[in-house]
């Protein structure tokens, strides 16, 4: 005999499925991160909306996908940082969270480093550790 919640999550399956599922393709990894986008407008920085679990779930099956089929090599926090803004499509101007288009720049060019705040943004902005955007020396 099934429990009521297991009864009910059977029931409701099918068409969460989709959705509540580590992605095994390129393309709904891509429907996956669109849907992470679209719910990130959606709640902004309110953790109480009722979505803010669904958000957190996806980014935890999206990055089970992205451990596996895109690692981050140990790469500078600049590289790192330029990678992430080519995937979301990003410019400097998109980042107000981590300073001017100028300081941007510079980061990326590997003439200022990430402080602390922007660490603690961006890991939150992409929905990935922290550890990231350290440089490789500080990880061994």
């Amino acid at each position: 005999m099934s429990s009521p919640l297991l009864v009910k999550t059977i029931n409701h399956w099918k068409p969460v499925a989709e959705v509540l599922s580590v992605p095994s393709s390129e393309m709904e990894y891509q429907r996956l991160s669109s849907l992470v986008d679209e719910l990130l407008n959606t709640i902004s920085d309110d953790e109480t909306h009722p979505l803010a679990s669904l958000l957190e779930t996806l980014t935890t099956l999206i990055e089970v996908y992205e451990e596996k089929h895109h690692p981050v090599a140990d790469a500078p926090p600049s590289e790192v940082l330029r990678f992430l803004m080519t995937e979301h499509h990003l410019s400097p101007t998109d980042l107000p969270e981590i300073g001017s288009q100028n300081a941007i720049l510079e980061i990326l060019n590997q003439k200022r480093s990430l402080n602390l705040d922007n660490i603690q943004n961006l890991s939150k902005r992409f929905h990935v550790s922290p550890a990231v955007f350290l440089p490789v020396e500080q990880l061994k």
